[in-house]
């Protein structure tokens, strides 16, 4: 076993894994897994710049996960950052800062990159499974940048494109610095058209139709399955693997769509960090689903961290 820590820097949260890995029987023992709403990406899409409040709370983050690693005994350690990092003019501060307090070079990786990793996180534990069909599309809806995976034993084809929820958020529903609250049709349609975009892109590349079972990864995900099971708080045991029907994703999406800020935050499950990004990312994932005609959607805890501390094993 080889103790490791991965951090998974993105354009809403920063996520830390530490773990023993033993890449001979293909195990992998949770030690500490946790999360930080940082919005890392605050306003890139419009500045192309870091903010620098964004930039101190992600120190702030790496600051704790530094404490927890040394608890740990960590004997290595991988950060990798996406897409926030990747778009930003002064990634520099970023990368000097992260180095200062972990003593490790972020690694601002492409989005082929992210994706391959958050295939490998997903799907080992799946490979075993006799009741899902493959190829799998293993889909990760990010804050920033959504990266599509299709694959079985090698992957087929990857692509990430710029439709995050955070970015589609602030890219049509932010008016004067507030975030409409709900959302006009006209905005909806708007995302919409954006993700129906991308959705071509991704299709000039990756065989998204030759799928036959969809994992879906992150927050935007996890937080409708615990929507759809009506959870008093959030339970990654419950949602792990859960598998979400498409006519109960859509019913979610509309009312996120419909509801107000306050009826959002009221969700028992609801992290406050999504209370205003997850009708975007919802939408995302719904449009998704229709593309490639998909009866549900796989959910699953383990994604690119998971991938990442098998890279480093």
């Amino acid at each position: 076993m080889t103790r490791v820590a991965a951090i998974d820097c993105g354009t809403n949260s920063i996520r830390l894994l530490v773990a023993d890995a033993d890449p001979a029987t293909g195990e992998l023992v949770e030690l500490d897994r946790r999360m930080t709403i940082v919005r890392l990406g605050q306003g890139v899409d419009r500045t192309g710049r870091l903010a620098p409040e964004a930039l101190e709370r992600t120190f702030a983050a790496c600051r704790e996960y530094a404490e927890i690693i040394h608890k740990h005994g960590a004997e290595r350690l991988r950060f990798v950052a996406t897409s926030a990092s990747r778009d930003a003019e002064n990634r520099d501060d970023f990368v000097r800062g992260v180095r200062e307090i972990l003593g490790v070079e972020p690694e601002v990786i492409s989005g082929d990159q992210e994706a391959e990793f958050s295939f490998v996180g997903a799907t080992k534990e799946l490979m075993g499974r006799k009741d899902l069909a493959r190829p799998y599309l293993v889909v990760d809806i990010g804050g920033g940048s959504t990266e599509f995976v299709v694959g079985d034993d090698r992957v087929r084809g990857a692509r990430s494109v710029d439709i995050g929820c955070v970015r589609m958020t602030e890219r049509h529903l932010v008016r004067d610095g507030v975030v409409t609250d709900p959302p006009t049709e006209e905005q909806i349609a708007a995302i919409r058209s954006d993700i129906e975009a991308a959705l071509d892109l991704v299709e000039q590349t990756v065989p998204l139709r030759e799928a036959r079972t969809l994992v879906g990864l992150a927050g935007s995900v996890t937080t409708v399955a615990a929507i759809a099971q009506d959870l008093p708080a959030y339970d990654s045991a419950r949602i792990h693997h859960s598998r979400i029907p498409y006519e109960r994703v859509r019913e979610i999406t509309e009312w996120l769509l419909r509801s107000t800020h306050a009826e959002r935050a009221a969700i028992p499950s609801m992290h406050p960090g999504r209370v205003d990004v997850i009708g975007a990312g919802a939408l995302v994932l719904v449009a998704i689903m229709e593309r490639i005609g998909a009866a549900e959607v796989l959910v699953s805890e383990h994604d690119i961290l998971d991938g990442i501390a098998w890279s480093i094993a």
